[in-house]
């Protein structure tokens, strides 16, 4: 008995090991008219964990793809503010290689060393966008991306937006700036329920292209036939936790994240790293 109790222990190990630690790659392929295939790699909720020593597994594999574009979408440094050094430097040898832009999440807006990150971050020549707009040239085509931060992760937030109370903020003057814009939009939100779940302050009625989304961590345990079971802010069985979801003109896009934070575990959940390919299909 006690030798099955032990190799039930090593087994649940070694598959909880598995889903915590074995990235995969999730491919979309969105069909637009471009002069050239444009290929992004979307990171996003690391908080502050290592795939390797200085995250050489996870640099490898986003380096590997050859992408034009990195996005990273939040919560890559965790509230505690741990390995806060080693991640900067990350993000920065990306960056030294490709094109890389970052918004912050709910955990970097309230770490105590959140300035710092951000100035570093910026010192290193990683593209910080604090509710700002930047256009770039990738491969012929004219590139806006509009970098979001919503500042709903508080813990006074999370129990207003529970009740009910929240009152989101209006992003209509920038969205309406932004959509002017020739050219590919994208727009970087940390949440992704904000695309098409906060009433007439929803992103997807404006006319951009596509929207980067982390945050729910995929549900943190999805289960076949159901998915996620909860993400923060959406609660139980919640619906925006990973893949595609179609707005009026536009899709969103959710990475299922790479980290943990509060939770240490994933289940039929591995950490992602998610690739977008545009091109004319």
């Amino acid at each position: 008995m006690y030798f099955l109790i032990s190799l039930g222990a090593i087994i649940t190990s070694a598959i909880l090991f598995c889903e915590n630690n074995n990235i995969v790659v999730s491919r979309v392929k969105i069909n637009k008219k471009v002069k050239n295939p444009i290929k992004i790699v979307q990171l996003s909720d690391l908080h502050s964990k290592e795939f390797g020593k200085d995250n050489k597994k996870l640099l490898n594999k986003v380096l590997n793809e050859n992408p034009d574009l990195i996005l990273l979408t939040g919560d890559i440094i965790d509230c505690t503010s741990i390995r806060h050094k080693e991640i900067i430097n990350f993000i920065s040898k990306m960056s030294e290689k490709i094109p890389t832009y970052y918004i912050p999440g709910n955990h970097e807006t309230r770490a105590e060393k959140y300035k710092e990150i951000i100035k570093k971050l910026r010192k290193n020549n990683v593209n910080v966008l604090l509710n700002e707009i930047r256009t770039i040239n990738i491969n012929g085509n004219k590139v806006n991306i509009l970098g979001l931060v919503e500042e709903q992760g508080s813990s006074e937030a999370y129990i207003k937006r529970a009740k009910g109370e929240f009152e989101y903020k209006d992003y209509s003057i920038i969205f309406n700036e932004f959509c002017k814009l020739p050219g590919i939009k994208i727009v970087l939100s940390h949440y992704p329920e904000n695309f098409k779940a906060i009433g007439d302050k929803s992103y997807y009625k404006y006319k951009f292209d596509l929207m980067f989304s982390g945050h729910a961590h995929g549900g943190q345990f999805r289960m076949p036939l159901i998915g996620g079971l909860y993400a923060p802010a959406q609660g139980i069985f919640p619906k925006y936790t990973a893949g595609i979801h179609k707005g009026i003109k536009n899709n969103l896009i959710i990475s299922r994240g790479l980290g943990n934070s509060g939770f240490p575990l994933r289940l039929f959940n591995k950490p992602e790293i998610v690739v977008v390919t545009i091109e004319n299909i």
